[in-house]
Parts: structure tokens; sequence; C-alpha cells
């Protein structure tokens, strides 16, 4: 690491990669970052548009040094070597497909742990560290000790944020869940992406004979930070929709609300927006006009007109939407920041309160 510079490295250049590379490039000054970089694997043409778009705003593009001279040969110009970027860094983002970010922690990560401050994967990457998001687990991230981070898929951000505002008590510890169910209607792909069409539902297999889905295991550890239990389950089916992921939420309490104390929690928590909108088009259409490049950084969208209370106030059900990849990327700059500005952090993260919605 430069002990002298605060330098971001991103590796991979997908739907999240490179939403997020863009976000520390735009906001790099104002974030007090020295310098981006961003490892891509492999060299096609097809990408040379964007990776060029990213080195012009500032972004400096590593490869595999047995890989550098098949990417000069198609008009790429990297600057660093994988090794180098990793010797440099001061935090390391891996935002490739699941599975390959624990890969790389075992090929690369584990060698750099003693001079870089942190190291985070995306998504379902089970196991490569302590499951951290925004707004659920701060208080149990400490980045003087947790070298690896998991930020929760997005998905799995919606349920936690779902899950803490309903079951907190008079002292915000989550106490008043006796269990939940969720069943997640998950988009096909992505609108930057043309493989996986769905013609039809596909149903997700219960894999997880505890949990369902890794959604609610990775709920179930992630509140486990904060030694709480969690009696969750949940189910997925993917449909053929490019728009939102939406899932129905089924959470059972100890003690009862009414219907007006539940909207006022999802009301009053600064990371839940509201709408009043039943169709993921138009909430989508809103992220895509008013958002941050298109993305709203809340955790979720809660459909209220969706929202009931059952069995005298001791089971609340509705739907809601998951803004994309948007709840990640604010995790995964809060957990940076975290990591550079020890006591400046949330400060910082201030800058991105604009693309945090009220109400939709």
């Amino acid at each position: 690491m430069d002990q002298t510079k605060k330098i971001v490295h991103i590796v991979g250049t997908g739907t999240i990669g490179e939403p997020l590379i863009g976000l520390f490039v735009r906001k790099q000054k104002e974030l007090g970052i020295d310098e981006v970089t961003f490892h891509k694997q492999t060299p096609t043409p097809l990408d040379r548009p964007k990776i060029e778009n990213l080195v012009k705003r500032g972004a400096k593009l590593c490869v595999d040094k047995d890989h550098w001279g098949q990417f000069e040969n198609i008009g790429y110009k990297p600057a660093y070597t994988r090794r180098e970027a990793l010797e440099r860094a001061s935090v390391v983002v891996d935002c490739t497909p699941s599975g390959v970010g624990q890969q790389n922690k075992t090929d690369f990560y584990n060698s750099y742990k003693n001079n870089t401050l942190g190291f985070m994967a995306q998504g379902s990457e089970f196991g490569f560290g302590k499951m951290y998001a925004r707004g659920i687990n701060d208080e149990a991230f400490n980045p003087q000790k947790d070298k690896f981070l998991q930020i929760v898929s997005c998905n799995t951000h919606s349920l936690a944020i779902l899950t803490k505002t309903l079951g907190v008590d008079a002292k915000n510890k989550v106490s008043n869940i006796e269990n939940a169910q969720f069943v997640l209607m998950r988009r096909a792909n992505d609108v930057s992406q043309t493989k996986d069409f769905l013609p039809a539902p596909q149903l997700g297999k219960h894999s997880d004979k505890s949990f369902g889905t890794h959604h609610a295991r990775d709920l179930h550890h992630l509140f486990k930070t904060l030694s709480v239990d969690l009696n969750v389950y949940s189910s997925s089916v993917k449909i053929p929709t490019q728009y939102m992921h939406t899932l129905w939420f089924n959470v059972k309490l100890k003690k009862p609300m009414t219907l007006e104390e539940v909207k006022n929690r999802f009301i009053e928590n600064p990371l839940v927006a509201i709408t009043n909108r039943q169709t993921v088009n138009e909430v989508f259409s809103f992220g895509r006009d008013h958002g941050y490049y298109g993305r709203i950084l809340n955790q979720v969208v809660v459909s209220m007109p969706t929202v009931e209370v059952l069995q005298g106030g001791k089971e609340v059900v509705g739907f809601c939407m998951t803004p994309q990849d948007g709840n990640s990327l604010l995790s995964t700059v809060a957990a940076t920041l975290k990591y550079l500005y020890r006591e400046e952090w949330e400060e910082k993260l201030k800058l991105f309160d604009p693309y945090i919605f009220k109400e939709i």
C-alpha cells in the first residue's frame, strides 16, 4: 500500500463494478480519494468503449501481466499489472461473479492483508468475511479488525431493512421478530445484460434446509453480527423483466402494532423510500430520471397501499421493491470510507443524501 495516498481498487467491470468505478471517479475529489484503479480480466473489443470512458474520467486500468500484450493489441492502455495495483491499494472491492471473489482471496488477497486496509466482496460470496449492510450493522464493523467484508446482496439489503424497521424495540434492539418469510421475485437480468432471457417464470430451489434460499441465510448471519438470532425463510422466483426485483414479506411480531404504527416506521426510517405506486416500471423510471445516474440509493422501496396488519397486529404483510444495485453501492462506499476515514466517514457519506429519497 502506498502510505501517502488513498487508493481504491475495484476488481471487475460488470453490473456492480462498472457503476462503482464511475461513482468513485466522479466523486473522487469530494471523497478525498487520490486514485481509482480497476482490474479487467478479459481483453475483449466489445468492452473497449466503456473502459476507454472510465479511463478518460480518471480511472486507471489494471490487467494481469501475461495479458498485457493482448490488451494493448486491441487498443487498451493498461496502467498497472494486477499485482502492482494490489500492492498500491488502500481498499480493494471485488465485484467479480459469485465464487471468483473467494478464489481471488485465496490466490491474491491473503498475501496483501497486512498491506491493505480492507477487502470487500459483493453479493453471494458467503464466507468471504464479516457481512455488512449500511444502516443495519455499522456498529458491528470494526475497520481495524475486520480486514474482509461481504457486502450482502441487494435483495438481502431489502430484507434486512424491513426486518430492522419492524423489529426494533424502544431501545433500538431487534427483539420484536417472531419469524419472517419472504418471496423474492427477481428480475431475469440487468438492463445492461443480454444473456439469461426468460420466456416464463423460473422457480428457485430451496437449497438451504434451514433458510430456503441464500437471501434468508445471509440475513440471518448479518444479524448474528449484532447477536440477534432471526428465524427467517425465503423463496425466490425469476420473472421475465429487467426492471427491478420485487418481494413479498410476511413478518410475525412478538408485540402487536397498528397499521399506522407500521407505516410510520417505514416513513421515519431514512433508508426506506415509500411509494403509493404499485407498478414497478414507474419506480424504475423515477430512479432513471432522479437517481444517481439512474440509481436509487435507498435500501428498499415500500409500496404503502400493499401493507397490511393481520392477526390483531402481530403479522405484517406487503410488497416492496429492491432498487437494483443502489443499496449495495451505498454500503460499499460507506465501508470504503470507514476504512479510509474512521472518524469522518459518515460526514463524507452525506454527499449521497440527495439520492436517498423519502417518497417516490
